[in-house]
């Protein structure tokens, strides 16, 4: 199945560790074992993480000797929140209907 940039982030964003993950690097960049301490998670439980990250772009990291560092990657947080909130929009627009049809509903029984 292939997958859009769009789906891989929000399969990304579904999981609490690699939220958590994205906002430690928010912070700076850190080193797997780093990452993975604050969890008690093995390095490779934490490296599968991070590839799902880095497939989405949320992450990049880099390899120096035995150290590899995460970064956060140039990401497609905007495609998600430019989705977002067209969907927003919409809902906005029907509880709004919504309201004022109840309004009108509302005023009819007085």
């Amino acid at each position: 199945m292939v997958q859009s940039l769009l789906d891989r982030t929000f399969a990304a964003l579904s999981d609490p560790t690699r939220r958590e993950i994205l906002v430690r690097l928010g912070g700076g960049p850190a080193s797997v074992s780093e990452l993975a301490e604050p969890f008690g998670m093995t390095l490779t439980g934490l490296k599968k993480h991070i590839q799902v990250l880095e497939e989405a772009s949320l992450v990049t990291t880099e390899k120096v000797g035995r150290v590899r560092t995460c970064r956060l990657g140039p990401g497609h947080l905007e495609d998600a929140v430019q989705w977002i909130d067209t969907y927003r929009r919409q809902w906005e627009r029907r509880l709004d209907g919504l309201e004022a049809y109840l309004d009108r509903k509302k005023g009819n029984r007085q």
